[in-house]
This record gives C-alpha cells, sequence and structure tokens, in this order.
C-alpha cells in the first residue's frame, strides 16, 4: 500500500507544488483507455481515485466500476472538491474544459499521462518502449506476456485488452516495464507527442507513416515527431527498428542509441526468415548477423503479425532472455482484443473484429485474413472513423486498401460536420473506384442500412472482417446476434 507515503516535492505544469504525503488523485478524462489503466494502477498502488468524463457507458464505466471507482459523470469545477493533492489530465481534455479551468485558476498541481506513468508505474524501473504508425500495440503485449512467461513479472500498459492478462495494464515488481508510445499530442498544456516523456532503456520503431492529420499536416511532420523521440534517447540505451522501411533506417540513424535493425532484408541485424502460414498461424525461422537463433510459431495471421513477434523475440534476446523460453512463450500469446479478434461462428459464416483503420493496416489485415481462411469467401465492412480516415487524404490509398477483399461494405464516416466539407472522405467515391476496377463494393449511409445489406449478402463459408476503431454502432453483436438466431 502506497496510501499517505510520502513523495519528494514537484511542481507541476501550473506551478503546483505535490503535496507529501500525496493520497487523493483525480483524473479528468477517466474512461479513456489509457486513463482507466492509471485509475488501476494508482488503485493497486493504494491511492483513493476519483475521476470524471462524459458520456460514461460500458465497457469502460463497468470497468471502473470494478475496481470500486465511483466515476463523475460530466465535468464541474465542484468534481474538485475535496481538493485533491494531484490532477492527471487526459490528453482529450482542452484548455477551455471547466474543470480544467478551475484547476488552473486553483494552481492544483497536475500531470499528463505519460507523467503520471513514468511516477507511479515506471518509477525507476527498465521501461521498454514500443513506438510507430503500425504493430505497436500487439508488440507491447508481446513483450509484456513473453517477459512474464520468462518469470520477470513485468509492469506494462498497453493500448488494448491483452487476452492473457484481461486487461490493458499491469504494475508487477520486476525490473522491466512495457510501455505503448503514441505520437498523439500529450495534453491541452503539452503539445508534444506523448513518448516524448519516456526515456526508454530498449525502444522499438515498428514504423512511420502519415496518421493523426488533426494534429500533423503532412509526413514530414509525422517524421519529425519521431525523429525528434529517438534523437533523445540515452547513448546507452537500444533502438531496434523495422529496418525494411527505408524512412524509418533515416529516423532511426539519427539517434544516438545503438540501433538495430529487424526485419525480412538480408541486410537486417535480425531476420525472419522461412516464414509461412500453419493452421492457426505463422512459423518463421529468426537469425541475428546470420546466425541462426530458433524456430518459432506464434498464433496469430499474417507477416505483419510476424514482424511484431521478430521485434519481441530480438528485443527480449538482446535483454538476455533465452530463445527456448520465447519460442515456448509466443506459441502461448492469446493477442490482443479486436485484433482479428474470432467474434462468432453461426451457419458457416465466421465474423471476425479487427481494429484496422489507417490504410495500410487494412490491407495487411485482409492479407492476413485471407492467408487465414484460404478458398473462403472474404467480406470486409468497414467504418472511417479516425480524424484521419474520415479525411480525404488517404481517399485513394483505400481502394488499394482492399485488394484482398471479395465484397466490401463502407459506410459514410460519422459525424462528417467534424471536417470542413471540402476535406471530407467520401464512401460513396471509394465504391465507386472499386468497382470501376471490377470489384464488388457498396456504400451505405449509416450502419443499419450496411448491416442490412451485408445480412442480404451473406451465405455459409463467408468470413466476415469488421474493421473499425470504434463500437462501429455495434454492428459485431448485431450480426453475431443475427446469425445466432438464424437469420443471416
Amino acid at each position: 500500500m502506497q496510501d499517505g507515503r510520502a513523495h519528494p516535492a514537484a511542481a507541476g505544469p501550473a506551478g503546483g507544488i505535490l503535496s507529501t504525503p500525496l493520497r487523493h488523485i483525480h483524473l479528468i478524462g477517466i474512461c479513456g483507455t489509457g486513463m482507466a489503466a492509471l485509475a488501476g494502477i494508482l488503485k493497486e498502488q493504494g491511492y483513493v481515485v476519483t475521476g470524471s468524463d462524459e458520456h460514461v457507458y460500458p465497457p469502460m464505466s463497468t470497468f471502473l466500476t470494478g475496481l470500486g471507482l465511483n466515476i463523475r459523470e460530466g465535468y464541474r469545477p465542484e468534481n474538485l472538491e475535496p481538493p485533491p493533492d494531484l490532477v492527471v489530465v487526459g490528453n482529450v481534455i482542452r484548455r477551455e474544459n471547466p474543470e480544467a479551468q478551475a484547476v488552473l485558476a486553483r494552481g492544483l498541481p497536475h500531470l499528463s499521462l505519460p507523467q503520471a506513468l513514468n511516477r507511479f508505474l515506471v518509477n525507476g524501473r527498465k521501461s521498454l518502449v514500443v513506438a510507430g504508425t503500425h504493430g505497436k500495440t500487439t508488440t507491447t503485449a508481446l513483450l509484456a506476456w513473453l517477459l512474464y512467461a520468462a518469470g520477470q513479472d513485468p509492469g506494462f500498459m498497453v493500448g488494448g485488452l491483452s487476452r492473457n492478462f484481461a486487461s490493458n495494464y499491469r504494475v508487477g515488481a520486476g525490473p522491466y516495464v512495457v510501455l505503448e508510445g503514441d505520437e498523439y499530442d500529450t495534453a491541452f498544456f503539452d503539445k508534444r507527442p506523448k513518448l516524448v516523456h519516456f526515456q526508454p532503456h530498449l525502444a522499438i520503431l515498428t514504423s512511420v507513416e502519415f496518421d493523426h492529420a488533426d494534429i500533423y499536416p503532412d509526413l514530414a511532420a509525422v517524421t519529425q515527431a519521431f525523429r525528434g523521440w529517438v534523437a533523445g534517447l540515452a547513448p546507452e540505451a537500444a533502438l531496434l527498428a523495422y529496418g525494411d522501411a527505408p524512412l524509418v533506417r533515416q529516423v532511426a540513424g539519427s539517434s544516438p542509441a545503438r540501433h538495430l535493425y529487424y526485419g525480412f532484408g538480408a541486410d537486417n541485424d535480425w531476420r525472419a526468415e522461412d516464414v509461412r502460414p500453419v493452421p492457426g498461424g505463422m512459423a518463421f525461422r529468426v537469425s541475428r548477423e546470420g546466425e541462426r537463433v530458433g524456430e518459432f510459431t506464434a498464433p496469430l495471421l499474417g507477416r505483419h503479425n510476424v514482424l511484431n513477434c521478430l521485434a519481441a523475440v530480438a528485443a527480449l534476446t538482446e535483454l538476455g532472455v533465452r530463445p527456448e523460453v520465447l519460442r515456448q512463450g509466443l506459441a502461448g500469446f492469446q493477442g490482443v482484443k479486436r485484433r482479428q479478434e474470432m467474434a462468432c461462428q453461426g451457419r458457416g459464416i465466421v465474423v471476425l473484429d479487427d481494429f484496422a483503420h489507417h490504410p495500410s493496416a487494412v490491407a495487411a489485415t485482409l492479407e492476413a485474413v485471407r492467408q487465414g481462411y484460404p478458398g473462403r469467401r472474404l467480406l470486409a465492412a468497414f467504418e472511417p472513423r479516425t480524424n484521419t480516415s474520415r479525411r480525404r487524404v488517404f481517399q485513394a490509398d483505400y481502394v488499394r486498401a482492399f485488394g484482398a477483399a471479395d465484397l466490401i461494405f463502407v459506410r459514410e464516416p460519422p459525424d462528417p460536420w467534424k471536417v470542413p466539407e471540402g476535406e471530407r472522405f467520401s464512401s460513396e467515391q471509394l465504391a465507386a473506384d472499386l468497382r470501376a476496377r471490377g470489384r464488388e463494393a457498396w456504400s451505405f449511409p449509416d450502419t443499419d442500412a450496411l448491416l442490412a445489406g451485408l445480412r442480404e449478402a451473406l451465405r455459409p463459408g463467408d468470413v466476415v472482417l469488421v474493421m473499425s476503431n470504434g463500437d462501429f454502432d455495434h454492428l459485431v453483436s448485431r450480426l453475431c446476434a443475427a446469425l445466432e438466431e438464424g437469420e443471416g
């Protein structure tokens, strides 16, 4: 229990002084994935935790209630009574938020999420940080599970639900903490990327592509964000970077840290070779500088997941974990919720739920599912929901991304008002462009219409891949309920 434990005084961004002892911590925006994980971490460490958010609903509300936390609906200055010793501000909170305004007016000590993770989770331990446009959630979950399987008792915070732990966080007591490094901005008082707050013992950079069009104007700005992070790594740190992408090599090469490269190409320090699909996953051989490390089998589909596994195996081997231990641990990895997750089967139809939204992720996921279910018709249902996918910046890229699907169902972006009219992505245009290439594709104004079209098209033997970074108006559960009732 750390309740009442004394801490050194430290200045918050508003100039407040953290009290000693520190006991009561309030989280603004507590229902975010990372903030909810922090709430669990703080609760487990014995702090009194309160929090506020708006539109509180399951599953996050259920998760937080299960922790014994009473979440306050809506943002109001009175949520800060009695005054907490520390406030943690989520990055969804704007400066004009009434609670944020009260924090500033009263001079309450406050931190951002990454600052709080450094203080309360890392807390002097060695951190392993995974960053990149794609693959960081799965790779972070892999590192955490493999360390646990190796008896290292790690702490972690990942941006998805690790199925091995049925959680997205763990405090642990071992020497390592695994963190997902996000390139999104930190908080209203700190517009730097979250990941710059982390000083890893070992870092992984999986990819550098354009994303987050609401805060980055172009690829050059995204590249500079990652370049700034690797430039700040300590010379004694290790940086493991995806070596088959010239831009990633360029970014990694600017770091003072010792850098190693992984990938399929012969010029990488760590290589995956003899990559092949096997029932339920992928098999591959790992070599380091031409020397064989071992044979591995992962219960994950797709070459992109082989790269995720290779990065985790390489990183932990560099830290001294034996390959045989990693081989056994990898075979027991259960994946991350909503990453090619089997949602249901009915009437010979398989429904998979996936978080893919960026064109590169959509293409890689479809290729993986195609490989995992050979000879079956593959139906893709897609919701362009992110701040980037709502914009036309990837209009042409999505046409290429759906190449592995037999039938494509796309709804128009929800809440179109969030993007200026001249910058909006058009699902109708995407469907027309796909049809011009001889593909069967349809666009729909909303999820209800898409579900109706999907049900009409379904036949036994189909595989349905649903892709969205949100809940897609509960499309997956509604489709599964229809299949269960035999209404397909």
